[in-house]
């Protein structure tokens, strides 16, 4: 393929604003599926992605498109911009749909490494959000060229001009150079496709040059092995090409090549400038890390050095919380599990570690709550586990005597306070784009999660872009249902970390029955621990089913109880089968039960649903 005919590009968006669906419409209208074949959603492979109307997963797919001379009595009425006649070329067109929540942001930086272009999708309806500013800065970053689109246009309260005007505004366009589009009708999509072939740039690249392709994303398949999704820099590879990772060192066969349509279609071969996949035959996705180098064999490319191409850097989990079997021998069923959710998502990781009240068990990183979500809820849809979760937390770094400052990856493995210095965790650039009449309620709200504000900027005469410094873990529990809650639903917000800050936090630990229950630790502002160990504290007791003893709840600061509720016990009526006769008779059972009960509560051991340890955290 002439290297001049490819176009590769990318749509980014704010969550819901219809990539997926104006994704759909390309497709269509390029006829790279079948019309009995295609679905809503198309390129959401996951039943997940579609029950939730999100996108989890970046996926490509590969179209052709013949631009056609514009001519005067064209109504757009040819799909395809197929005319008989006409000087007319046909373009490979590689585009990539990206997610839009804020937990899967990495996904939208690993494609913008791999394309030229970004089409910039704002709802005519909602105008420009938090995460379209987010995306859209992280496209100018790469040097993209950006298409700016107007989506939604055929909906009754779409304000059409106005969000021309916020796109002016941000992007320092001219008003003529926004295309405006309906993902749903499929207004605009001939032009859009034009406006790509016309402003995106050609890849750069030689295809005479030893191989360099740039691993974006990978799969893991049962025959195939780990599948590389790549960008092709220079070179070109085909089937049985001896291959290694610059990265990893590890060599391999190609034993299939091809393109995305979007479903794999094998190809002869991929040449400079191409979006395609290589099936390697590796048994381990660590083996072929995301944002490593595909090249050839030393002794393939004639002694010539190649360099790694410049990765983007590797997403590191942000927040962790523990999975463990509720029963013991379902721990090797759940590595199992855990392994096979991890080859499909290079943003999962877990290790094993052990309990003394949960047993073993395994202890995971995910880049969001919702991404935990999203991995509990494949847990229990594909391999049927429902595990016990313990509380959530973020990485906190401890400055030690004397060592000098170590990660804490869960409260229950703070040491000894008295060898502690300083307590350090992470803290997030937060952005938050509101109307402006609910300026008061967002500073309010900022407030209670310890945000430090740092600026204002005005978007247009109705919404303000507000800008705080705040603790992650903060964010990431309940604020964007509270801000949801204060703005009507208007807001939309977006964060960034930006390192470490000192805090004054404490651990607080939850004895449940006179037994303290790790898997409820967590650190809390020294300000607000009675507030939380009070609202823990009554909150579990609504979550923990009454037992035939009573239980005592308590929250403790090191060995300070500052909160205590109580469960109390069943109570038999043991003297139902008297009547009459003395009362020494009835005291007599009733001793004999407090006895049995003080016995039971000795050796008793307090059952604690799942859903106890998600519970706590919500307000």
């Amino acid at each position: 393929m002439d290297q001049r005919l490819i176009r590769n590009f990318c749509i980014i968006a704010h969550i819901d604003h219809g990539k997926s669906t104006l994704a759909d419409r390309l497709i269509e209208f390029t006829h790279t599926v079948e019309d009995r074949k295609m679905k809503e959603q198309l390129l959401d492979q996951m039943d997940l992605e579609r029950e939730r109307g999100i996108t989890i997963k970046l996926q490509p797919v590969t179209m052709r498109y013949r631009k056609r001379p514009t001519t005067e009595n064209d109504n757009g009425d040819h799909p395809g911009g197929v005319v008989s006649g006409g000087d007319e070329e046909e373009y490979v067109l590689n585009l990539i749909d990206t997610p839009g929540h804020v937990d899967f942001h990495y996904e939208v930086s690993r494609s913008l490494a791999a394309v030229e272009g970004a089409v910039l999708l704002v709802d005519a309806t909602k105008g420009v959000q938090a995460q379209t500013l987010a995306n859209l800065y992280l496209a100018i970053e790469q040097g993209l060229e950006i298409v700016p689109v107007v989506n939604k246009i055929d909906l009754p309260n779409a304000q059409v001009d106005k969000t021309k005007k916020e796109i002016v505004h941000i992007l320092g366009c001219s008003e003529e150079d926004i295309l405006l589009a309906s993902g749903k009708t499929g207004i605009g999509i001939r032009e859009i496709l034009d406006r790509i072939v016309e402003r995106v740039p050609a890849p750069s690249g030689d295809s005479g040059k030893p191989l360099r392709a740039l691993i974006f994303d990978s799969v893991y398949d049962t025959y195939k092995g780990v599948v590389a999704y790549v960008r092709l820099v220079d070179g070109e590879v085909s089937r049985d090409t001896a291959l290694r990772m610059i990265g990893t060192g590890q060599e391999s066969l190609a034993i299939e090549v091809g393109t995305f349509h979007p479903q794999f279609v094998p190809e002869k071969a991929i040449s400079a400038g191409d979006i395609g996949y290589i099936a390697t035959g590796l048994k381990d996705v660590a083996h072929c890390r995301v944002g490593d180098t595909i090249t050839l064999r030393p002794r393939e490319r004639d002694g010539v050095t190649v360099e790694a191409l410049p990765g983007y850097r590797e997403m590191k989990p942000v927040v962790y919380a523990s999975f463990y079997p509720v029963e013991g021998d379902e721990y090797a069923l759940m590595r199992d599990a855990l392994d096979k959710l991890r080859l499909n998502d290079a943003a999962f990781v877990f290790e094993p570690e052990s309990n003394q009240a949960l047993g073993r068990g395994f202890r995971c990183g995910f880049l969001g709550l919702l991404h935990m979500e999203i991995i509990q809820e494949r847990l229990r849809r594909e391999f049927g586990m429902e595990p016990t979760i313990t509380t959530p937390s973020v990485v906190y770094e401890l400055e030690m005597r004397g060592e000098g400052r170590v990660p804490m990856y869960s409260p229950a493995d703070m040491p000894d306070p008295a060898g502690i210095e300083r307590i350090f965790e992470p803290y997030v650039e937060l952005s938050i784009v509101v109307p402006s009449e609910y300026l008061g309620s967002v500073m309010t709200l900022a407030q209670g999660v310890r945000a430090v504000y740092r600026n204002t900027e005005y978007i247009d005469a109705e919404r303000v872009l507000l800008s705080f410094e705040a603790p992650l873990m903060e964010v990431i529990v309940n604020f964007h249902d509270d801000l949801k809650s204060v703005t009507s639903g208007y807001a939309s917000m977006n964060y960034e970390p930006i390192g470490y800050r000192e805090s004054d936090v404490v651990k607080l630990d939850i004895l449940v029955a006179g037994d303290k229950v790790d898997a409820f630790s967590r650190m809390v502002p020294k300000s607000r621990s009675y507030d939380e160990g009070k609202r823990t504290v009554e909150k579990l007791k609504e979550s923990i089913p009454r037992q035939n003893f009573a239980v005592a709840i308590q929250a403790a600061i090191g060995g300070k109880v500052i909160a205590r509720e109580t469960i109390s016990a069943f109570r038999k009526d043991v003297t139902a089968k008297l009547y009459g006769g003395d009362f020494s008779r009835k005291r007599k059972l009733l001793e004999k039960q407090k006895k049995g009960k003080k016995k039971m509560e000795a050796i008793g051991k307090v059952s604690i649903p799942s859903e106890a340890f998600l519970s706590i955290l919500r307000k």
